[in-house]
């Protein structure tokens, strides 16, 4: 079955990094799309950004660009979300989603900034 795992959130100081990654399994990850995504207590559900399949088209959301970026390594089925420059407003859970007919996401990851 479909299943993705997001890794590599915590705690980190405004102005710090983190690497997220997202581990896939149960499909043809080189064939799908990959998209990120984050939800912030209280608020809406934010898109992040969408890698293509190849990893050539890579598409990222205006609130985040220039600080996040997105890569994949097919030969791992693993995605991943660069952030850096990080404020405190980043923080929340974030998620990789997939389209396999439906969407899938995993159980996220929770990324806190604050000092």
């Amino acid at each position: 079955q479909v299943q993705l795992v997001e890794s590599g959130g915590g705690l980190v100081e405004p102005g710090g990094s983190l690497t997220l990654s997202c581990a896939a399994s149960g499909f043809a990850f080189s064939n799908f799309d990959i998209r990120w995504y984050r939800q912030a207590p209280g608020k809406e559900r934010e898109w992040l950004g969408i890698i293509s399949g190849t990893g050539t088209i890579i598409n990222i959301g205006l609130s985040v660009k220039g600080r996040f970026t997105i890569s994949r390594d097919n030969g791992k089925n693993t995605a991943y979300l660069q952030m850096n420059s990080l404020k405190p407003e980043d923080t929340g859970v974030y998620y990789c989603y997939v389209r396999v007919g439906i969407d899938y996401r995993g159980q996220g990851t929770q990324v806190t900034v604050s000092s």
